[in-house]
């Protein structure tokens, strides 16, 4: 288990590696003078001159790179070329609001998934298993985006002006301290990826129900509830803790698209405000950050896996 642990860990930090040159290649590769496009056509020479030097524009692309890779593993993100104000500064309460929209629809979105994929299995080839089994698909086929608006149209228009189509945080203030504004985000989060996690959840509970260990553990008069749940669900959640593991880490990329349809106050929407200001020292962190949330779910679900996987637990032993 800790080879398997240490490859996984090793494989991530250079994944990580990987992700910061292509990051940092790809902001290198934006089209005109970084200094310039922030200052505007107006801006004088001598300030654009002391812009460039700020960024270590004027130094080759390695320096460069260097410059930024070690003030990352420093914790020093640089300094917002739109603001002049610290990016760690800038993106902790974007942060922390994103962080908080995730949590809430993980907390809703695993264990329905996971109930609703049992229930699919138990209820196999039946009515309301064609009907959920219609509906997740139709449901994952759909872009954020759509579900977002459709949310909007019928919760916070005149049809039900239930929670507020817009997610205003006031200044100096949290999500968390204006709960109505979380509700539809983290509603589309969890209706985005449901249907993946709760189709893989039935899949695995319908092969191992079809095992020869639950048929043994049936013939041994073991009540069906004891069955499933003791049975059939540690070993059939396997795959769904993998796939959840996936979901979450595109919950932290694909909130971007949900941020900018509901202005949350998320890091999804600081990205594009930066992308679309040229802010480049804030576009690498976020991005860094981003795919370094992927690997270390990638890394939690793994050693989930290997928890309620005893074969995995007492390998290499």
């Amino acid at each position: 288990m800790s080879k398997f642990l240490i490859r996984r860990i090793i494989f991530g930090i250079l994944t990580l590696f990987l992700v910061s040159i292509v990051v940092f290649a790809a902001t290198q590769a934006l089209p005109g003078n970084a200094a310039r496009a922030i200052l505007g056509r107006s801006a004088t020479p001598e300030r654009v001159a002391a812009l460039t030097a700020q960024l270590h524009l004027n130094q080759s692309v390695a320096s460069q790179y260097g410059h930024w890779l070690g003030g990352v593993l420093s914790g020093n993100l640089g300094i917002s070329a739109a603001t002049q104000q610290s990016v760690a500064h800038l993106i902790a309460g974007r942060l922390a609001n994103s962080a908080f929209l995730v949590l809430v629809a993980a907390i809703v979105a695993l264990p329905l998934s996971i109930g609703l994929g049992v229930w699919m299995a138990v209820k196999r080839d039946r009515p309301a298993d064609h009907v959920l089994s219609m509906t997740t698909l139709v449901l994952a086929a759909l872009p954020e985006f759509v579900i977002g608006i459709v949310l909007v149209v019928l919760l916070a228009t005149n049809v039900a002006h239930v929670f507020p189509a817009v997610s205003l945080v006031p200044p100096g203030e949290h999500a968390w301290d204006e709960p109505s504004v979380v509700v539809l985000p983290a509603a589309t989060l969890v209706i985005a990826v449901t249907p993946y996690i709760s189709r893989i959840m039935r899949a695995s509970m319908v092969e191992v129900l079809e095992s020869d260990y639950v048929t043994m553990a049936r013939l041994k008069g073991l009540s069906n509830r004891v069955v499933i749940w003791r049975h059939a669900v540690p070993n059939a959640i396997v795959p769904a803790i993998q796939v959840s593991a996936l979901q979450l880490a595109y919950m932290a990329g694909g909130v971007v698209v949900i941020e900018f349809v509901f202005s949350y106050p998320g890091m999804g929407a600081q990205l594009v405000d930066s992308v679309a200001n040229r802010d480049v020292p804030v576009v690498q962190a976020l991005t860094i950050i981003i795919a370094a949330v992927y690997v270390i779910l990638n890394l939690l679900a793994d050693l989930a896996t290997i928890l309620v996987t005893p074969r995995l637990r007492t390998a290499g032993r």
